[in-house]
C-alpha cells in the first residue's frame, strides 16, 4: 500500500472534519450571543462544548499528524517551497483561530460572553478566507 496516498488521504478527511467544525462553531456563537432564553443557551453549551472537543480538537490534531507525516515522506526540502511556507503560515493561524474559538467557548460556558453577535458573524468568516488561499496555493504551487 502506497503510504503518501494513504496519508494524503486520511491528511484530507481530517482537514475537511475540522474545516467543517472552525466554520460552524462561530455560526453557534452568533445564535448563542442572540439567544434569550436559559433553556436555549444550555443546549448551545452543549453543542459547542460536544462540537469542539470530540470533532474539532481530535481533526486538529490528526490534520497535524497527517500533515507531519506527509512533510517527512516527502522530505524536508519541501518546506524551503512558497507555497509549503504560506500553507504552513496559514495553518499555524487557523490552529491559533481554532484555540481562540476555544477560549470563546469557555467564555460562553461561564456566562461570560462579550463579544456581540456581529462580531461571531465577520469573525466567522476568517477560516473561510484562509481556506481559499490554501487551496489556490496547493493547487497552483507557487514558486
Amino acid at each position: 500500500m502506497n503510504l503518501y496516498l494513504l496519508f494524503k488521504s486520511l491528511h484530507l478527511i481530517s482537514v475537511i472534519s475540522w474545516m467543517a467544525g472552525l466554520l460552524y462553531l462561530p455560526r453557534i456563537f452568533v445564535y448563542h450571543s442572540e439567544a434569550n432564553h436559559e433553556s436555549q443557551k444550555n443546549v448551545f453549551k452543549v453543542m459547542e462544548r460536544k462540537l469542539y472537543n470530540y470533532i474539532m480538537m481530535p481533526a486538529m490534531i490528526l490534520s497535524w499528524i497527517f500533515g507531519i507525516l506527509l512533510i517527512h515522506i516527502l522530505g524536508l526540502s519541501v518546506l524551503f517551497e512558497l507555497w509549503m511556507q504560506i500553507k504552513t503560515l496559514a495553518v499555524v493561524i487557523l490552529t491559533y483561530f481554532h484555540f481562540t474559538l476555544g477560549n470563546y467557548l469557555n467564555d460562553f460556558a461561564t456566562d461570560n460572553n462579550k463579544k456581540s453577535s456581529k462580531f461571531f458573524r465577520i469573525y466567522n468568516e476568517i477560516p473561510t478566507i484562509i481556506l481559499i488561499v490554501v487551496i489556490f496555493v496547493v493547487v497552483f504551487k507557487p514558486i
